[in-house]
């Protein structure tokens, strides 16, 4: 053959390896609102930045008359690139190849990229739309599950990790987005279960449609196991590139820092009227945390899950930083099960990637209740405890009301390292509320009072001028500042250029036992 003979046969497997199942299935992909796994890549990456690899694989499978049905690319389509100018590694399945089902092929090139990715210290993205595993290559379709999850588990920490769930995603298919840093959905085109509608059906005989079963809001809202619910394909490849730009390329790195064209001294006097007079009101954390960061932008991470407890990613002076929050809108902005389980997840991913962290307190305390004790929340929230003092990120504290007992400690006491710690003027720092003190301390002196419940008010409205408030703990240098309201940006960016080259140790160990 000669060359130029040669040069169209490759010009001719491409072409056919770039139609994956061919342009009927390429049109079923598109009456369903997705993309195809090739545009996708080519949405998220720069122009003409993107790599292929394993462009011709084809699977092995001669059972059950596979051998007649060999596609190029075998069902993912795999490379690098770069993502607004930085390098990056990316799967992204193909559900017109055999319903992007996944073989030994298909596991052994999503490997060689997750590969390829952890040896030179760059982000991974799986695009995930996928019928699970090949049933007719049987274990070894098995096999190349495990050797997925496997180099999850080593990348976790090393590099960043994203998921998107972009169509099905079931049975053991599932656990790979799981063990990676964050999830995004979409929104009525994706799903996610261990086993299916009629499998349950069949088991427990309860009906259930896959949406509410698995969709979007449902990981969003009740499980927890999605961070982002996005409206397109479009949209949830547009939170991946907001999202990486937060992100180091590696452990090793430090979050890229960005120009900042907003006023480091910037003060904002709304922030001294946020915070009620009338210690029972709510308000809503969001109209603190967003005015003192680089042009108000706050990008919140698990929006609808947990809203006790609110997550999320800004900058200050352009670096990013990770914020974590208690809402006092949701039940008082209590700890529960489940904002502990938010919390230390993400702190835990802040420190793995040197992302400062900022926390903003106003808690009462654990939320009470039999359902949360046999729930575990001792164990669960144990968790935020072990995930602050195994920080060692820069890690600021704003005390803004309430932070009572057992809670206040959890939420980046100075006790748990913190590196300094605020608190407005309307802090209360105590064992507990004044209601409660006053009921244990002083309940001998109510109850042989004349009036012992005007008694009472008169004993709690003393303890809340006397101890109720962050000049106790500012007297034993457990608070290291009072300071305004109006003044958090700039005392948080002082704070944060202090701490630019803090370098933090515990003790060496094998690894440790958080306790899950």
């Amino acid at each position: 053959m000669a060359a130029e003979d040669k040069i169209e046969d490759l010009k001719k497997r491409n072409t056919e390896a770039e139609l994956g199942g061919g342009q009927k299935r390429i049109d079923a992909q598109h009456a369903k609102g997705k993309m195809t796994a090739r545009e996708r890549i080519d949405y998220l990456f720069d122009k003409g930045s993107f790599q292929e690899i394993d462009k011709f694989v084809i699977h092995r499978c001669q059972d059950f008359g596979m051998d007649k049905k060999k596609i190029p690319g075998d069902g993912v389509v795999t490379g690098y690139g770069t993502i607004n100018g930085r390098d990056a590694f990316i799967f992204s399945q193909d559900f017109t190849v055999f319903g992007g089902s996944l073989s030994e092929t298909v596991g052994q090139k999503i490997c060689k990229v997750m590969d390829l990715a952890l040896k030179n210290g760059a982000p991974v993205i799986g695009l995930n739309d996928s019928g699970g595993a090949r049933i007719q290559e049987g274990v070894m379709s098995l096999g190349g599950y495990g050797e997925i999850f496997k180099r999850n588990v080593w990348s976790s920490g090393v590099i960043p990790q994203i998921s998107v769930i972009m169509g099905p995603c079931a049975g053991g298919a599932v656990y790979s987005p799981a063990l990676t840093d964050l999830v995004i959905m979409v929104k009525k085109r994706s799903n996610m279960f261990i086993t299916g509608p009629q499998v349950i059906k069949a088991v427990t005989s309860e009906e259930v449609t896959p949406e509410e079963l698995g969709g979007a809001m449902t990981h969003n809202t009740k499980s927890g196991v999605a961070h982002f619910a996005e409206d397109s394909d479009q949209a949830a490849l547009d939170r991946v590139k907001e999202l990486l730009g937060y992100f180091p390329q590696n452990y090793r790195e430090k979050p890229p820092q960005l120009e900042c064209a907003d006023d480091t001294e910037r003060r904002e006097v709304s922030l001294n009227d946020v915070v009620p007079s009338n210690p029972r009101l709510p308000y809503d954390m969001r109209d603190i945390i967003r005015p003192v960061l680089d042009n108000k932008e706050f990008l919140e991470v698990q929006e609808h899950f947990a809203m006790n407890m609110i997550t999320g990613f800004g900058r200050l002076n352009g670096s990013p930083v990770g914020i974590i929050a208690n809402q006092p809108r949701i039940l008082a902005g209590c700890l529960d099960i489940n904002a502990s389980v938010k919390c230390s997840r993400f702190v835990r991913m802040c420190d793995s990637f040197n992302i400062p962290l900022i926390t903003f307190v106003d808690v009462p305390g654990y939320l009470p209740g039999v359902n949360q004790e046999f729930g575990g929340i001792i164990k669960h929230g144990a968790k935020i405890l072990f995930a602050y003092s195994e920080a060692t990120v820069p890690k600021i504290t704003v005390v803004t009301r309430k932070a009572y007992g057992g809670a206040y400690i959890a939420m980046s006491g100075k006790h748990l390292a913190a590196d300094i710690n605020y608190a407005y003027p309307t802090a209360e720092i105590a064992v507990m509320g004044p209601e409660g003190a006053c009921n244990i301390v002083f309940r001998k002196e109510i109850e042989d009072a004349r009036d012992p419940e005007a008694t009472r008010q008169k004993l709690i409205e003393e303890y809340r001028e006397n101890f109720a408030n962050p000049y106790k703990a500012a007297e034993v240098g457990y608070i290291d500042e009072v300071i305004f309201p109006e003044e958090t940006r700039p005392k948080l960016i002082r704070a944060l250029l202090m701490l630019r080259n803090k370098k933090a140790s515990i003790p060496k160990r094998r690894h440790s036992n958080i306790p899950l």
